[in-house]
């Protein structure tokens, strides 16, 4: 190993050398719209694997394409010595859809704006997956003694369905000592943040119909009942719209509080409601006050309603009383909630009180619950700091990445999170964006994490 081009000034240097590269690259992934929850377009999710295997085989890796009962997974690496130890990198290669009218260009054509590098997909999570990747060859340069391997999905936006039966199927080719995921938001730039937690997910929809067509308003409007109506008042029976309280009883049971020490290391992340509302561009919260807001968002399980469907809403106001409606919601779960029980309480309490009121199940995420002690968390905290020259604080993520306590249980490894995204990055958002700053970064973090976990016994 040549430890003289693992430096910090190497780093930087290697960065500078490596940028017009990184840039080909990542444009080449942005402008396949991977996009996995449209059906119309599983062939450029399937071009996205084959890119991303072209990709290894261009830098003197080595990648297959692993089949699953959905979408596929990219399994790449670098090295398979069996007297090294073996790190796997994990991320995903599709991207949410982008019909929104706010995008100042084309979502699928990347653009490149100083140091800003804008497009579906440029950090949720092409752009993190890419900078891993370019700290891999930094570590190969040097001759980092360790086996790094990939692994790449491409349906973690649907909430990784075939996920786990892909593990099982090809677990014989995926061994690995430890996994580190790039798929995280940072508090805010300048002061790096790893999650020991993220909130799972739980989706339903309830439906009612009364009717089968559409009803005069003059002639039945009293009589006659209205769905669109009763739904919304079966939403206001189970949460206050105001605060967010979920009122069914025994939802907060399984709730494990934040530590003392969470809460410590909390404070001391940088958080601000200030910049926190500009990034995510909110005019108003429930509450002004951080640690409030830290709470709600990391360590408090939520229930929010996410769109109404049913009735007239064209132009003016048609009076009819529309024959059924219904309404979709889901709920974010923390540790130690489990989906099945929660859902099971909110069924209970709807046939109870809405009997006729039907529920349909969307696919769940289960909560995660992080490592912030031991050897690998160290390395993660010491590269950050290499890198970023700032303290790296243990916070949660409120958001869901539903392969990691998947890896843990099927691969029999620890999870931990290197993520580079930024608020301002606009994850989900129309004109997506990644920046320069986070890319040149984060190779230098993963360089030297790859660098320290390579002293690590097996």
């Amino acid at each position: 190993m040549n430890p003289a081009l693992l430096t910090r000034e190497a780093l930087a240097q290697y960065a500078v050398e490596s940028r017009e590269a990184f840039e080909a690259e990542l444009r080449t992934l942005v402008e396949i719209p991977s996009i996995s929850a449209d059906p119309s377009h599983q062939g450029d999710v399937r071009r996205v694997a084959e890119a991303a295997r072209a990709l290894f085989e261009r830098h003197g890796g080595r990648a297959e394409v692993l089949e699953t009962s959905g979408n596929p997974l990219i399994h790449g690496w670098f090295g398979e010595d069996p007297r090294f130890p073996t790190i796997t990198v994990y991320n995903h290669l599709d991207v949410q859809p982008a019909d929104e009218p706010e995008w100042t260009a084309a979502p699928f054509s990347f653009v490149v704006d100083g140091d800003t590098y804008r497009g579906r997909g440029s950090t949720d999570d092409k752009g993190p997956a890419l900078t891993a990747f370019f700290g891999a060859l930094a570590a190969r340069r040097a001759g980092v003694p360790l086996n790094i391997h990939f692994l790449w999905e491409t349906e973690e936006e649907i909430g990784s369905p075939s996920f786990e039966g892909g593990l099982h199927h090809h677990k014989g080719r995926l061994h690995t000592d430890a996994i580190v995921v790039s798929d995280t938001v940072w508090v805010t730039r300048g002061k790096p943040s790893t999650p020991a937690g993220l909130r799972g997910l739980k989706g339903f929809i309830l439906s009612l119909e009364t009717a089968d067509h559409d009803l005069h308003s003059g002639v039945v409007g009293g009589a006659a009942r209205n769905p669109l109506a009763e739904l919304i008042k079966v939403v206001a029976t189970m949460m206050d719209g105001e605060t967010g309280k979920v009122k069914i009883p025994g939802f907060y049971d399984e709730v494990v509080k934040p530590s003392k020490q969470e809460l410590e290391e909390w404070a001391h992340s940088g958080f601000s409601v200030a910049t926190f509302k500009q990034d995510h561009m909110i005019t108003g919260l429930r509450t002004e006050d951080p640690m409030k807001v830290m709470k709600r968002v990391w360590g408090r399980p939520t229930m929010e309603v996410h769109g109404v469907v049913g009735g007239y809403t064209g132009p003016g106001i048609k009076s009819a009383v529309p024959p059924r409606a219904e309404i979709k919601l889901s709920c974010r779960l923390v540790p130690d909630m489990d989906e099945a029980s929660t859902m099971a309480r909110i069924r209970a309490f709807v046939n109870e009180h809405f009997p006729d009121v039907q529920i349909h199940e969307e696919h769940g995420l289960a909560p995660f619950k992080g490592h912030v002690t031991g050897p690998y968390a160290a390395a993660i905290k010491d590269a950050y700091r290499f890198a970023f020259n700032a303290p790296c604080a243990f916070t949660r993520e409120g958001g869901s990445i539903g392969a990691t306590k998947t890896m843990e249980e099927v691969l029999g490894c620890e999870v931990y999170f290197l993520g580079l995204s930024l608020p301002s990055h606009g994850y989900h958002a129309p004109n997506e964006n990644y920046d320069w700053e986070q890319a040149s970064g984060g190779m230098a973090a993963f360089a030297h994490y790859f660098e320290t976990v390579s002293g690590f016994q097996r």
